[in-house]
């Protein structure tokens, strides 16, 4: 009696194991047809972009157009530059999509592959206007060696793009509708690209809202900038070439403080953020030596950072609210520049957030 009972259940589970086996099966099958279906139009895409050839040849004339991007004077007559590598490109393509800013693309077959993300980003790219009038981005598959001559890059990773300029307009900082930053980075005649991308990708990071460079300082479109920005630059607005002591007074008067990023500045970093922590707690306490009103870094803030050997010229400091210093607790001579603004810069955005939250 009891194996006549057992019968059923083998039964059963037989059957449940043939419906998994056969459930397997069909979802396999179906993911067999979607990618079947989906590759000839990547296929397709590509093969438009390969048309009428790959570009192979390092001494065409667009070759040589697009590397004398490498310097200032054909990006200023141009109002174009250079973005190269998966990373900055890729956030190229995606800044394009919200706002026209690209003019071109250029792609090796095995970036193209290596890359799915991009080729995908590529595709929807392909054909839309440019900044310019009547124009559309132009896509085409190239060589490793077309795109070596192309690049400033010693391995530009099988993708170069090149962008319109992207800085904002002045017009646009105050109003109702528009920025009103409450963070700003400014580059005063920083020089080294190295610096000044890593200088944008922080304040990108902290969520600043405005880079700035006074005259003097590294183009921000300097090839070896925007691939140290890591994309930053096409996520944060930049203006270029300003005159400090007037921009300074600008943003004093739309209730701005400037910050003088100091080693030898009266205001101890440390000091400001305790004091800015302690009011947020509802702590009476007296401000530290040489901070002006009621200011706390949870107010809105523009940074100045100097130039790498020489720091802040006097005029530079005289433009500032307050100069205020990083504390150094080891036996370190000075900060980088870069290091000294993320510190800076993430004291300001940790304040203003927590304020923001309440």
């Amino acid at each position: 009696m009891l194996k006549r009972r057992e019968r059923p259940s083998a039964l059963l589970s037989v059957g449940g194991r043939f419906l998994r086996i056969w459930g397997l099966c069909l979802w396999l099958f179906c993911v067999f047809w979607v990618c079947l279906c989906l590759y000839p139009l990547r296929v397709n895409f590509f093969e438009r972009i390969s048309t009428p050839v790959v570009m192979s040849n390092p001494q065409a004339d667009r070759v040589r157009d697009i590397a004398k991007l490498r310097t200032r004077a054909a990006r200023t007559k141009k109002g174009q530059f250079l973005v190269e590598g998966p990373q900055a490109v890729r956030e190229a393509l995606k800044a394009h999509l919200k706002s026209p800013i690209l003019d071109a693309v250029y792609v090796t077959e095995a970036a193209f592959d290596r890359h799915e993300d991009i080729a995908e980003l590529l595709e929807q790219v392909y054909g839309t206007p440019t900044p310019e009038e009547g124009r559309r981005v132009f896509m085409r598959v190239v060589t490793e060696e077309v795109l070596a001559a192309m690049a400033d890059s010693v391995s530009p990773q099988g993708i170069i793009a090149v962008s319109f300029m992207v800085d904002a307009s002045f017009s646009l900082l105050w109003g109702e509708g528009a920025l009103n930053p409450k963070l700003i980075a400014v580059l005063s005649r920083v020089q080294d690209p190295g610096n000044a991308g890593t200088i944008l990708r922080v304040a990108d990071a902290a969520g600043a809202d405005l880079v700035i460079t006074t005259k003097g300082s590294v183009d921000l479109y300097n090839p070896k900038t925007v691939r140290s920005t890591a994309g930053s630059l096409f996520h944060v607005p930049v203006i270029q070439g300003v005159e400090l002591e007037d921009f300074a007074e600008d943003v004093k008067s739309q209730g701005t403080a400037v910050l003088a990023a100091d080693g030898y500045g009266v205001v101890n970093l440390q000091e400001l953020s305790e004091y800015t922590a302690a009011r947020r707690a509802g702590v009476e306490t007296s401000a530290p030596s040489g901070v002006k009103g009621n200011f706390d870094l949870s107010k809105p803030t523009m940074w100045l950072f100097g130039n790498e050997a020489q720091g802040l010229n006097v005029e530079e400091k005289a433009a500032a609210t307050m100069r205020v210093a990083v504390p150094v607790y080891g036996s370190a001579e000075s900060l980088n520049v870069g290091t000294a603004a993320a510190v800076c810069l993430y004291a300001s955005a940790m304040a203003q957030r927590s304020n923001a939250l309440g």
